[in-house]
């Protein structure tokens, strides 16, 4: 492995975040086994001090019993010394008994006995002068190799008078070889602590990052043109369930859009095909004499039919676009002033087809909030549709009526009903109703889409029923501030 690859490698989330888990455990274990290192020797220097000033203090009390009750050369009674002796069998701790001038009388210690022994100058002016005693550590003036920890108390009498001295002593290495062996297993704990947490935190780090790396290759297998390709959540309720419930959401959107312009290139495709061929082949064959003169005027208007047919098509396609691409100018206008300039462009066609019109337009303004220009767009293409669908001779209706802030546009005719199956339908881009039912064979299956892209610009909805015959398109348009007051007296 290159060191470019290794880098890489270590640059990637889940080694960022395995090495924060990691530094975060180490710097907590070394700050606790720091506190700890020390704590656990003042803790146990303290526990044993406590226990040796408690053995120290019933030996002095001992120790002025029987000075008190002795002969006048204060010969120390024996019982005296085998109580010592029990005292340090039992608690592995040595005494040396002194007197007021830190002579030593007895001590349990077989290592000094038959020694003569005087307290250090310091530690008899620390055990006279200090109130809580002696305390540290000390060799006895090179008595002992090795340094002992050492507690000692004054032995007083019933006067208060200093009549001797007693000092507690123990082994400062075995002392040491308790807090080692304290903070080892402490330090052994912690190690198998930190051993399971590196794994735990590896296989949380491995487990968060997977599926980013499955969504990574998804990504690039979508990109490589997979539009299958979906990650699989697992049912996790956390952020990278959310993440990947997002990205299949994505895909299933870019699919759908990748479907729509597939589909709107063959839809455009065919039908700027079907007149681009009616004119090349009525005029080549008007050109090369296929076409006999007398048939040659028949023939052009075909081909000037055909030439309009395909500028409307070229023209629709333009206002969608243009549709699409523009800014709404949001402005408060008159929607029935709206609904009538529509009405009155398609008295044409209305007539052309003996239709009736029932219009039910309210006299009063009722002032809406939007694109003055799109909105009647909207009302002219649902009439328009109606019209082509309309039974010849029916009567078709356009009404409007205000519900709370909403101002709801009805157009309704008579005619076939639409299949239900057919109704989702209706507003893609170059969808045809059955050619039966319509007078128009040459629509082009963009009137409903362009009013639907309207509508969500405007974030409006249109509902569609077919039922027994009578088809109604009805959408909701926002009624200007002050026009609610009308809509909700309209509802009372």
């Amino acid at each position: 492995m290159t060191m470019k690859e290794l880098k890489k490698r270590f640059r990637s989330l889940y080694w960022q975040q395995f090495s924060l888990i990691a530094g975060i455990l180490l710097l907590t274990l070394l700050l606790l086994g720091a506190s700890f290192y020390a704590l656990s020797y003042n803790y146990l220097v303290g526990e044993k001090r406590d226990e040796m000033q408690t053995r120290a203090q019933v030996i002095a009390q001992m120790t002025a019993d029987y000075l008190a009750a002795s002969e006048a050369d204060q010969e120390v009674d024996s019982s005296l010394s085998r109580m010592a002796g029990v005292a340090s069998m039992m608690t592995e701790v040595n005494f040396l008994i002194c007197d007021e001038n830190g002579q030593a009388m007895l001590t349990t210690d077989n290592a000094l006995a038959g020694k003569s022994i005087r307290l250090p100058e310091e530690i008899r002016t620390q055990i006279l002068e200090n109130e809580n005693g002696f305390e540290g550590n000390t060799t006895l003036s090179g008595l002992y190799k090795l340094r002992q920890f050492a507690v000692g108390l004054p032995v007083r009498s019933a006067e208060g008078q200093v009549v001797g001295m007693v000092l507690a002593m123990i082994d400062a290495s075995q002392l040491m070889r308790l807090w080692r062996s304290f903070t080892g297993l402490f330090f052994m704990i912690s190690a198998v602590v930190l051993l399971i947490a590196f794994v735990a935190s590896s296989f949380m780090s491995m487990r968060q990052i997977q599926p980013i790396k499955e969504m990574v290759r998804g990504t690039r297998a979508y990109a490589a043109g997979n539009f299958d390709i979906r990650i699989e959540d697992e049912g996790r309720g956390d952020e990278i369930g959310e993440l990947a419930r997002s990205f299949n959401m994505m895909a299933d959107s870019l699919s759908e859009t990748e479907r729509q312009r597939r589909d709107f290139i063959a839809n455009i495709s065919h039908e700027l095909k079907t007149p681009m061929t009616s004119i090349a082949g009525y005029t080549d064959g008007i050109l090369d004499g296929t076409i006999p003169q007398k048939d040659e005027r028949r023939y052009l208007q075909i081909i000037s039919d055909e030439s309009h047919r395909l500028s409307r098509l070229v023209r629709r396609m333009l206002d969608i676009s243009q549709i699409q691409s523009q800014e709404m100018h949001k402005e408060d206008f008159d929607l029935c002033e709206s609904m009538r300039i529509a009405l009155l462009s398609m008295e044409q066609k209305i007539n052309d087809r003996g239709l009736d019109v029932e219009a039910d337009i309210p006299e009063d303004s009722v002032m809406v909030r939007g694109d003055n220009e799109l909105i009647t767009q909207v009302v002219y293409n649902l009439l328009e549709n109606a019209t082509k669908f309309a039974a010849p001779g029916s009567t078709l209706y356009l009404g409007l009526a205000c519900r709370g802030e909403k101002a709801v546009v009805t157009v309704r005719n008579t005619g076939n009903t639409i299949p239900a199956q057919e109704i989702p339908l209706l507003f893609e881009r170059f969808h045809k109703s059955d050619k039966s039912r319509s007078v128009d064979k040459d629509g082009y299956g963009l009137g409903l889409y362009v009013v639907k892209t309207i509508l969500n610009q405007h974030k409006e909805k249109i509902t569609v029923t077919s039922e027994n015959g009578v088809t109604a398109f009805s959408f909701t348009v926002q009624m200007a501030d002050g026009a609610r007051a009308y809509g909700e007296e309209q509802e009372q």
